[in-house]
């Protein structure tokens, strides 16, 4: 998954920040920050365990036609998912109307799709790694030429970051690859790397036609309302902003397994509204917030079967995030402080238990616990409790006032032996999600118990990235980041070492906090480079123990991840990190 953006600040207006990254993150990372994203997979046993919970149903159960209507978070500014303006929307068109080579499981391991590939494989490591994709003879664009070697090079020369007239958000991998040609295979590509890849799987996801990626104009315009061919089962017929919906039709030209649906209806609906949109019917497919799950839950109940909810942990992730730039969390003694003092269990369990969902905390900044291979590493921060915290901010020349605290539970305020000013935080969190305010309140509390006061402010929703982390004016802030299947190259950017550049700004990539050290970089860097699957797993758990003890990132819990579906909705729900399969999305027989 395509990350983006970089920045964080101390907040306090000291010099200026460089952002760099991918638009898809930008726009994903503020979907999962403020609202739950889309998804679903399997009805509970197994599937469950592999963290999906989809209302599974045989493609022979599922009746040919009818339009199915999927709330979103908005309509998408671009079909560019490589663009910056591109969000959660545009990833969900371009995996139906689009080629992605290798698609992940349940457990976020990548799987190779047939519909696109008869192999794709290291052909040789010596003297350069060169991956053979051997594509599906079947394969071909809507306006029938087939897919081949040509729309893969289109797709590296735009995303290598060679040339600045191209609007990318992101070269992470492409920048790699040191040529793409033909095999001498009748449908086979051959590409080369300069330098080994690890990640090779995470490229061409999704594959555009040349059309769009051949020249900078076409990159940057061709694809921002529509697009001139597809390769999916689905194709983009219509977006209209005015009227808030994304619709796709089935593609006649698709060589797989045919669209049950006649058409798939991306709208745009704000999450309060959506319970309300599936009991009137004019949604099928809808994720809410926690906060709604009692209503809809009893709702369900009572009129079942008319609505059923899955759910499952999301491919996603929520922390506590320290900005270390300037002020008392640049003391890396004050930010440890900070983390000991969170009791993570209480705050999972808060949030989780109500769900039925496991609760324990997430215990890894790399793999989700759905994710094989996940290992919990916060040991590295230290032992949590109230005692060793106030001895660190103790240690960092900060006392507890003589006066007598004014709220039930907390302890006096700390205050600096040097300068006698309190040790106050401030505390940004965005006014609409119910989930973040109730863990921000419960966070604040356990910081009073030390001693350590909270400045919280609510901010919109539209402000909260751009106004405040993005910008760095926050002390401490509560957002989420995506669960990827590559995390030496996905989340290299969001804890990467801040460089200072030529011009004086700091450069801070997806870096909010701007906590990070070389080891970490080094780490990461080695990892995304190492061809052995367990040599490369080693790097990334020894690269996480680092980022705990950095402690700029205090990971809390796998988000939760609640999809309601209208009665006779098959083959979606809570996906968790799996990718639909969206020729199978449709409505069982009656």
């Amino acid at each position: 998954m395509s990350r983006s953006v970089t920045t964080t600040g101390s907040g306090t207006g000291t010099g200026s920040v460089t952002t760099t990254g991918t638009g898809t993150a930008i726009a994903a990372v503020a979907a999962l920050a403020l609202a739950l994203a889309l998804a679903g997979c399997s009805s509970g046993g197994d599937d469950a365990a592999a963290g999906t919970d989809v209302a599974t149903a045989p493609r022979d159960a599922v009746r040919d036609g009818g339009s199915m209507r999927w709330a979103v978070d908005s309509v998408p500014a671009t079909l560019n998912a490589f663009q910056a303006g591109a969000d959660g929307t545009t990833s969900l068109v371009a995996g139906a109307v689009l080629p992605t080579l290798f698609r992940l499981d349940g457990r976020g391991r990548p799987q190779r799709d047939a519909d696109y590939l008869d192999s794709a494989d290291v052909v040789t490591t010596e003297p350069r790694q060169v991956v053979s994709y051997r594509l599906n003879p079947k394969a071909r664009w809507s306006d029938g030429r087939a897919i081949g070697a040509g729309d893969f090079a289109a797709q590296w020369k735009a995303l290598r970051g060679k040339d600045d007239a191209y609007w990318t958000a992101r070269n992470a991998g492409y920048d790699r690859i040191a040529s793409v040609k033909p095999g001498k295979e009748p449908h086979e590509v051959l590409v080369t790397f300069a330098q080994p890849y690890a990640d090779w799987q995470s490229l061409f996801a999704p594959l555009y036609p040349a059309s769009v990626t051949g020249s900078a104009r076409a990159f940057n315009d061709a694809a921002r309302h529509g697009l001139p061919a597809s390769a999916g089962p689905f194709s983009v017929r219509n977006v209209s902003e005015k009227g808030g919906t994304v619709t796709l039709a089935r593609n006649p030209a698709w060589w797989g397994d045919r669209a049950k649906l006649d058409t798939l209806v991306l709208a745009a609906v704000p999450a309060a509204q959506r319970p309300a949109g599936l009991a009137a019917g004019t949604l099928d497919v809808a994720e809410f917030e926690p906060s709604a799950y009692a209503a809809l839950r009893k709702r369900a109940d009572a009129e079942n079967p008319k609505l059923a909810i899955h759910k499952t942990a999301e491919a996603a992730w929520s922390q506590l995030a320290l900005n270390g730039a300037a002020g008392p969390l640049a003391d890396e003694r004050v930010r440890h402080a900070v983390a000991r003092a969170i009791d993570r269990r209480a705050i999972a369990d808060s949030v989780l238990k109500p769900l039925g969902l496991p609760s324990k905390p997430l215990g890894n900044h790399l793999l989700l616990a759905t994710q094989e291979g996940y290992a919990d590493h916060s040991s590295a921060l230290g032992t949590a409790d109230a005692a060793s915290a106030q001895a660190l901010l103790a240690d960092a020349g900060w006392r507890p006032a003589k006066v007598q605290p004014a709220a039930e539970g907390a302890a006096p305020a700390m205050r600096s032996v040097r300068t006698g000013k309190a040790l106050t935080l401030r505390f940004v969190l965005p006014e609409s999600s119910l989930t973040l305010n109730r863990v921000g309140v419960r966070i604040a509390r356990m910081l009073a118990a030390i001693g350590v006061r909270t400045d919280i402010t609510r901010v919109a929703d539209d402000s909260f990235f751009r106004d405040h982390i993005a910008s760095g004016d926050f002390d401490l802030a509560l957002y989420s980041w995506p669960g990827t299947a590559y995390p030496a190259t996905d989340d290299r950017p969001i804890f990467a070492k801040p460089e200072p550049a030529a011009d004086g700004t700091l450069t801070v990539e997806q870096n909010y906090t701007r906590v990070g050290t070389d080891q970490i970089d080094q780490l990461l860097d080695q990892a995304a480079g190492e061809l052995d699957h367990g040599a490369a797993r080693d790097l990334t758990a020894r690269a996480d123990a680092r980022i705990w003890a950095a402690a700029g990132s205090i990971p809390l819990y796998q988000r939760p991840q609640l999809v309601a579906l209208r009665t006779g909705v098959a083959n979606a729900g809570a996906f968790g990190f799996a990718t639909p399969r969206y020729q199978d999305l449709g409505f069982t027989k009656k």
